[in-house]
């Protein structure tokens, strides 16, 4: 260091060294910093968490609406199944990632916080404490030194100062020699100022010597305990770096659902119950429910009744008050969906498309009221009514009203146990008899 330090302190302007007097505030200052990541971590994590939570929100929102459109929409059987269990897919992840969000939150924020307070301790004038004993662990270390500093710059200055008054003096004794106006005695004294100035410079250039010789003799002890304020500085670091490093895995284990097995159960049984969709089952079921397979009450012959006017033959009445409704539109084991065909059709006119909708069906030319084959002549007459229960009519012919409804009877009961009657929106069809009484 003393071969080079002349030219290091003439250009202390441009030095950044960490051995410099004062530039050990860059390594007191990272305990600012630290505390300050801290903050910046756990606000950046609480922003993580808020993404996560509105994911999956929206994944649940999305869901919801979805299953109802799918359970509402023409879809049946097993490939409605297999369609719904995209939506099972995106609740369940949606679960995943709230989990991730609470995670975040109520683990990886905390911990950081706790580590911090741990970490880092205010003081009641500001600041840490971990900081001001460093500050002044470096000031202690390097106050013998910048002292020794001091004085061999103010030596290098008087130096520098005598070199130049000698060069000015040696100037003018050359000057007076070649002009005629300078005496004698003059020149003498002139020549006397030269030795005078000499004999200062050399001793000005001993004392800066003798000051750089102790200034060097002091660095050795200077650098030693800088360095041991300094690794103190460093092993706080290392147990933020530390921390910080494991923070982060903690982290990208609660980000990374791949890591989850719950994540990969999800996706085997969205494939499992896609895969056990059976075409030919549907069809089947199609067949047996609104098509071919239907059962059918073909018409025969009848004797004449003058009791009680024609009807269609209906299915039995089931057993009970109040009666279950048909059996007919039944769904095969595991389909969860009670809708009927016309009813999701129905559904689909309003809410299934934003583009073309199906013009609802109106199951014949007087639009759904009555039996197709005959005009009903009775209209005009019947008995009023009030429903004892609420009646969901299963078929294009039935009626369909609440409890407490009052309609009117327009034919008696046949040996099934069906009425016809009219409500008093002029809507007429079938209904169970034993759901209503006479008013």
């Amino acid at each position: 260091m003393s071969g080079s330090y002349d030219e290091c302190v003439g250009a202390d302007d441009t030095m950044d060294s960490f051995w410099e007097v004062g530039n050990y505030k860059r390594a007191v200052k990272r305990f600012d910093d630290g505390h300050r990541l801290c903050n910046d971590l756990m606000g950046c994590l609480q922003e993580r968490a808020k993404i996560e939570k509105a994911y999956g929100d929206q994944l649940t929102a999305w869901s919801k609406r979805w299953r109802q459109l799918i359970e509402k929409g023409p879809q049946y059987g097993s490939v409605e199944r297999a369609w719904l269990a995209v939506m099972t897919e995106a609740e369940k992840v949606s679960e995943l990632h709230q989990d991730v969000k609470n995670n975040l939150m109520n683990e990886d924020v905390e911990k950081v916080k706790n580590w911090q307070k741990e970490a880092y301790h205010k003081q009641m004038i500001g600041g840490f404490k971990e900081a001001k004993e460093a500050e002044e662990g470096f000031k202690k270390a390097q106050k013998p030194w910048a002292k020794k500093l001091k004085e061999m710059e103010a030596a290098k200055k008087t130096y520098h100062m005598a070199c130049k008054e000698e060069k000015l003096a040696v100037t003018r004794e050359a000057n007076g020699k070649t002009e005629a106006s300078v005496t004698p005695d003059q020149q003498k004294k002139l020549h006397e100022k030269v030795d005078k100035c000499k004999q200062d410079t050399q001793k000005a250039k001993e004392k800066y010597e003798k000051s750089l010789e102790e200034l060097n003799k002091c660095t050795p002890a200077y650098m030693e305990s800088m360095e041991q304020v300094f690794d103190q500085c460093q092993q706080h670091e290392v147990k933020r770096l530390t921390f910080l490093k494991e923070a982060l895995l903690d982290i990208k284990r609660h980000l990374n659902l791949t890591e989850n097995p719950s994540y990969a159960t999800i996706y085997r049984e969205l494939e499992r119950t896609i895969l056990a969709a059976n075409t030919q089952e549907d069809l089947k079921w199609f067949s047996n429910n609104h098509g071919p397979g239907m059962h059918m009450n073909w018409p025969a012959f009848e004797e004449y009744n003058p009791d009680q006017a024609s009807a269609p033959p209906k299915k039995k009445k089931p057993d009970g008050a109040p009666p279950t409704p048909s059996t007919d539109h039944v769904a095969p084991p595991g389909d969860r969906s009670s809708v009927s065909s016309y009813d999701k059709n129905q559904a689909y006119s309003t809410e299934w498309s934003d583009d073309e909708q199906p013009a609802a069906y109106s199951g014949n030319e007087n639009g759904g009221n009555g039996n197709s084959f005959e005009d009903d002549s009775s209209s005009g007459k019947g008995v009023r009514v009030r429903a004892l229960y609420d009646y969901e009519g299963q078929e294009q012919d039935e009626l369909t009203f609440k409890a407490g409804d009052e309609l009117t009877k327009t034919e008696d009961e046949d040996e099934q146990g069906w009425c016809r009657g009219r409500l008093d929106n002029g809507r007429e069809g079938l209904y169970p008899a034993n759901y209503v009484e006479p008013i």
